[in-house]
């Protein structure tokens, strides 16, 4: 299968996998939000272990081999302050808001902001996993279920504070059905843009880096520091760890192949 090919399918799938946490919400609500919970913190790991370990790494590779002088951390860092300034602007509703109250004049704002916000994320996403694919189909597969990993108790939770502004749980999931088609598009775009653009992978996967650290820090870790129930605290971590350690391994299988 060629690259297009790997890309293409993988983003279809990450998307689909991504929309079985919202849909298992609409099914049983109270056990997709336990869920969503400790998967916040799985994903935390993952995301972290993915950029540090595996996304980073590549970009400093792939720029040394190229013979770019690329400042790949700086690249990293703005990466970080772009996807802030992007949430602050359009005021993204995650799924740690679940319970946040609303005021009345606010409420009809929120579902198109959410939407918004999901289609948003849900392209740069693409554009995350076709340019790691471009790089190496390998990355790219990793890539993929770290994204998967944190999509899911996003959507949970999007999917929820739909629910519970009252939209029909039909329009819920067409909306983000078609909002997941942003991912596909990111895909695309950044696979013709990029092709013959070799110089500006390691910026791609720097800005990917970025983007997976800030998610981690400033969304998921925070739900953890925010636990006060001492077991589940315990377990968020583990999990935290967890999600590191099956990075390393992934990557570390990967590399013997």
């Amino acid at each position: 299968m060629d690259t297009f090919s790997l890309i293409i399918v993988y983003t279809l799938v990450g998307s689909i996998v991504s929309l079985c946490g919202g849909i298992l919400l609409l099914s049983k609500e109270k056990l997709a939000k336990k869920i969503a919970h400790y998967l916040s913190s799985f994903a935390a790991g993952v995301l972290l272990a993915t950029a540090f370990v595996d996304l980073l790494p590549e970009a400093l590779d792939h720029a040394k081999e190229a013979g770019l002088e690329v400042n790949i951390f700086l690249w990293t860092l703005f990466g970080i302050l772009v996807f802030f300034l992007l949430e602050r602007f359009i005021h993204w509703f995650h799924h740690h808001h679940d319970h946040k109250e609303v005021p009345d004049e606010e409420k009809k704002t929120v579902i198109p902001l959410i939407i918004l916000g999901d289609t948003m994320h849900n392209f740069i996403d693409g554009v995350v996993i076709a340019a790691t694919f471009m790089v190496d189909p390998k990355l790219g597969a990793l890539t993929t279920f770290a994204v998967a990993a944190h999509e899911i108790p996003q959507e949970i939770g999007d999917f929820g504070i739909m629910l519970h502004r009252g939209m029909k749980k039909k329009n819920i999931l067409l909306v983000n059905i078609g909002s997941a088609f942003a991912a596909i598009l990111g895909a695309i775009l950044t696979y013709f843009i990029g092709g013959g653009l070799e110089n500006i992978l390691p910026i791609f996967l720097s800005l990917a880096a970025g983007f997976f650290i800030y998610i981690a820090l400033s969304d998921l870790i925070p739900e953890i520091h925010g636990e006060d129930r001492k077991d589940v605290a315990f377990w968020e971590t583990v999990l935290l760890f967890s999600g590191v350690a099956v990075i390393w391994i992934f990557i570390s299988a990967l590399e013997g192949v």
